[in-house]
């Protein structure tokens, strides 16, 4: 219990600019007296003592504002920032080093019993306002968007984001930002929305200024390599002529 305190305080430190102290983290992070009221929650729970482990989980969030319940399983140095709003299902299972910011839920879509709430693999970064529902698997190190719905799984390493959510692609994401910055364009202005027509068209003409730039080294290349050949060639001609006769 104390180990995991020491790393819930530590992390705090490592994600958190504005902590400065234990003491203030310990009395006054209400993501951290979650925890710790959930793990409380928790062990009543797993010892078939339900009313107790629901009543310590209704104490947690009257204190806290977040709601875990007590059947959630939770890994070590998961980070709840601020807090508020947050709600963990039953079936819920969170790994380590994940970190979920206020207003997250973590949430069912089906009344039949089992397995209906998300799996979060290790490093999961979840953001503000997201709601990730049914049983569904978020891999490892992927990170979700501000307010996205996410509703299918999400590959490890991934960024989705939207409603409902998509997988960003990361490589031409890059190109577009390159492109941008070659022409002097502001690349943080282009946004990821793919549902508002000014970024698709913004999108578009960022991908056609790329494809242009891979047209026009290529003509580049082969021009350079015709010169070259023609070079040659008048070389080779010119010694030529100078060989003496038999």
């Amino acid at each position: 219990m104390f180990n995991h305190l020491k790393e819930d305080i530590s992390i705090v430190f490592e994600r958190d600019p504005a902590a400065r102290t234990r003491f203030e983290i310990l009395t006054t992070y209400p993501g951290v007296h979650a925890l710790i009221m959930h793990r409380i929650s928790h062990w009543l729970w797993k010892a078939d003592l339900f009313w107790l482990g629901r009543f310590f989980s209704h104490l947690g969030r009257w204190l806290t504002g977040i709601e875990i319940h007590p059947g959630a399983t939770i890994g070590r140095r998961v980070f709840i920032d601020h807090g508020m709003g947050v709600v963990i299902g039953e079936t819920a299972v969170i790994g380590d080093d994940c970190t979920l910011y206020h207003g997250v839920t973590l949430g069912g879509t089906s009344w039949n019993k089992g397995k209906r709430h998300p799996t979060l693999e290790q490093g999961v970064v979840i953001g503000a306002g997201a709601k990730v529902l049914g049983p569904i698997t978020i891999g490892k190190n992927a990170k979700i968007g501000s307010n996205a719905v996410v509703v299918k799984d999400v590959p490890e390493n991934a960024t989705a984001v939207g409603i409902p959510a998509r997988i960003l692609e990361e490589e031409k994401s890059k190109q577009r930002e390159a492109t941008a910055q070659k022409i002097g364009f502001a690349a943080y202005a282009v946004g990821n929305d793919e549902n508002d027509p000014m970024i698709k068209a913004l999108h578009s003409l960022l991908d056609h200024a790329n494809q242009q730039d891979i047209a026009i080294e290529t003509l580049k290349t082969q021009v350079a390599q015709l010169t070259d050949e023609k070079a040659d060639a008048e070389l080779a001609e010119a010694f030529a002529s100078k060989k003496p006769k038999k």
